[in-house]
């Protein structure tokens, strides 16, 4: 299972994997405005063992995760939103709903400093609160009535980017730490030239009668006649 960036692409499949599954629907243009607008957020679950017959062959996308940062938050607070998240039933039980949903909310850190995520849930789903809260850490934070088309409730679930921000800070300075402690041990290599060694080096000069009748012989430099 291969999961990656949401492609412009993609956008049909994921539509599909969105009506097969779920009771709120969109637009096709409601994707693409995800994904032109924030194409860091929104990733794709392939399955990549499905064989291509050809070169033009779709890939066989079985779960979506559709994310955007909240433009104009009202509480002053930089922080995404999960718009969708839907697997196929055929490819459900294996992980990779939360694979997706981390993926997405690392990417909400790293690219644009999210404090950060929230989302609403039908009340009746079950399968989906226990993802939120047991596995992934999101808490409840209020429920809105009616929310949904057909009137059903919805919490409002939150979940805070502080352990995440930490995970990232202690990697970043872990790297700047092993890049400053290779730079300090460097092997500087060997003297460049003459420069510390003994002047040891023999030449060859004419010496003997007039020039151009001598002949070159080997004499030593660093000793005096």
């Amino acid at each position: 299972m291969d999961i990656r960036v949401l492609q412009p692409s993609d956008l049909p499949l994921i539509q599909h994997a969105n009506l097969e599954n779920l009771p709120e629907n969109y637009f096709l243009k409601y994707y693409l405005y995800h994904a032109l607008s924030w194409p860091q957020l929104s990733f794709v679950a392939v399955d990549v063992s499905r064989p291509k017959k050809t070169p033009y062959d779709y890939p066989k996308i079985v779960g979506y995760v559709l994310a955007k940062m909240e433009e104009e938050p009202t509480d002053g607070v930089q922080h995404g939103h999960i718009t969708s998240l839907s697997v196929m039933r055929t490819h459900r039980r294996l992980g990779i709903a939360e694979k997706l949903m981390r993926q997405s909310q690392l990417a909400m850190v790293e690219t644009f400093g999210a404090q950060y995520v929230s989302l609403h849930v039908r009340v009746s789903n079950q399968a989906a609160i226990r993802l939120y809260r047991d596995t992934l850490g999101f808490l409840t934070e209020k429920t809105e009535a009616k929310y949904y088309a057909d009137g059903e409730d919805a919490f409002c679930m939150k979940r805070e980017f502080s352990d995440i921000r930490e995970q990232i800070d202690e990697a970043r300075n872990k790297e700047e730490g092993e890049s400053a402690d290779t730079t300090e041990h460097q092997d500087e290599g060997e003297p460049v030239g003459d420069v510390g060694k003994a002047a040891d080096k023999k030449r060859k000069v004419k010496v003997g009668r007039a020039l151009g009748v001598g002949e070159l012989v080997e004499r030593d430099e660093t000793h005096k006649s």
